[in-house]
């Protein structure tokens, strides 16, 4: 995501690179070319206008140090101008009530339904909640199932009436379920249009009057750049959200509706969502998305998703292997699976400072680990536990049982053994444990 603005942003400050200090020609050019960074990845004129004015006026207020370049510092104030613009500062959840009641509204084909799933699945996963998720979309009955579907997955209730034709009834005996049940969260999956209509808002409208939720949350298509923007704006005129969350962001180049979306109905971005994964979503951080859109990565979240998912017995007991000189293949594949589950590894390599840019232009699947996992499936567990005991006829049997071919399993097999040598000369060294391979680093 935002892979086009943040080529046209880098190219911006370029301008600078090599001046000595910031004047008012530079900086004009400068803020000139982000202007039309910003207004090519689909945000509104009069927003990318008001945008550059600031960072104009910062960056000619500010003495430059001698210690940072001019082009340095307008990176900074560019920033945190970014991050002001997407709302400054996390906007959690109002989860104060019980049960609290989560309104989901959007136009079809938003993603509605699957974050729905995927709210439930993060509020039960991470926040130790036991949500209800409530099909109140009458008019697709495929939407239903694939609630039911997604709530199966994830292992939470699900409300469905079928007969019932009337969404506010569907969503107040959902609630009165969840009361007599327990259910902590009640999360209301609506009917959705491929554009917007008054039969559509009315019926939002009263789901909303007859529950009162505390939280409305407007789902919209973040590919639709500036008109996600105005559909956001009609939906707040009418609905009052509490805030909104941008999906298939793995898709947008742009970036047009993240940036603009905030200053044009002055609600937080709360969350957003990336893939079909139910665990592909993220709370929205406006300061990280900056330090993304100008190549800085986000290593907050990349060890975040690694705490997450690793183990803090298994990884203590994986340190103790390691100080032994004792990694082996079924370690090895344990690592894979806990990196897998942190989320698409492009993504995760865009995460790291640099990489990002590098990768942009390298596909790379979340099969990628599926050559290596067929290797390690097809060894025997006593080779698996024993790495030194493969010789030249056992990986001959272990390439036909993957469907490799015996350069694939050489390759690998001398890639093993370099990460194991490494972590031989780790050993040696002082301060051993910190920055593993494999362990989130910070966690002892």
């Amino acid at each position: 995501m935002f892979e086009n603005l943040s080529e046209r942003l880098e190219s911006a400050f370029k301008q600078l690179k090599g001046e000595g200090r910031i004047n008012e020609i530079n900086v004009a050019t400068t803020v000139k070319e982000i202007r039309r960074a910003l207004v090519d990845a689909d945000v509104n004129y009069k927003i990318a206008k008001e945008f550059t004015d600031r960072v104009k006026d910062k960056a000619m207020g500010e003495k430059v140090l001698t210690s940072v370049s001019p082009g340095q510092l307008m990176v900074k104030i560019v920033k945190d101008e970014l991050a002001e613009l997407m709302g400054g500062k996390e906007e959690e959840l109002n989860l104060s009530a019980k049960p609290t009641i989560i309104l989901i509204a959007g136009l079809q084909g938003s993603g509605k339904t699957t974050f729905s799933g995927k709210l439930a699945n993060f509020l039960k996963s991470k926040k130790g909640l036991n949500p209800l998720l409530v099909a109140a979309d009458i008019y697709r009955p495929a939407a239903m199932d694939q609630l039911q579907v997604l709530a199966e997955q994830i292992n939470v209730p699900v409300f469905i009436e079928r007969e019932n034709k009337s969404a506010v009834s569907i969503a107040q005996n959902a609630i009165a379920q969840a009361k007599q049940n327990g259910n902590r969260v009640v999360i209301i999956d609506t009917a959705g249009r491929l554009a917007i209509d008054e039969v559509m808002m009315q019926e939002v409208a009263d789901v909303k009057a007859a529950v009162n939720p505390q939280e409305i949350l407007f789902v919209v298509d973040s590919m639709t750049g500036q008109d996600a923007v105005n559909t956001a704006k009609a939906f707040n005129d009418r609905l009052n959200f509490t805030g909104v969350v941008l999906t298939k962001m793995d898709g947008d180049t742009r970036g047009g509706a993240a940036l603009s979306i905030k200053y044009t109905v002055d609600k937080p971005i709360k969350f957003v969502s990336m893939g079909e994964k139910l665990d592909t979503l993220d709370v929205f951080y406006p300061e990280r998305m900056a330090q993304r859109i100008l190549g800085m990565g986000d290593i907050t979240t990349l060890v975040e998703r690694a705490q997450a998912q690793f183990d803090e017995v298994q990884a203590k007991k994986l340190e103790k292997k390691i100080r032994a000189n004792k990694f082996d293949f079924e370690d090895f594949k344990e690592q894979l699976g806990q990196i897998k589950k942190m989320g698409n590894i492009k993504d995760l390599l865009a995460m790291i400072p640099g990489v990002g840019k590098a990768m942009k232009d390298i596909d790379i699947s979340d099969d990628a680990f599926k050559g290596i996992e067929a290797i390690i499936n097809s060894m025997t567990p006593y080779e698996r536990n024993n790495p030194d005991v493969i010789d030249g006829s056992r990986r001959k049997r272990i390439a036909a049982g993957s469907g490799k071919n015996i350069n694939d399993v050489n390759a690998f097999m001398k890639q093993f053994d370099q990460m194991r040598q490494m972590m031989g000369q780790m050993n040696k060294m002082k301060g051993m444990g910190m920055g593993m391979p494999g362990m989130p680093m910070g966690r002892r």
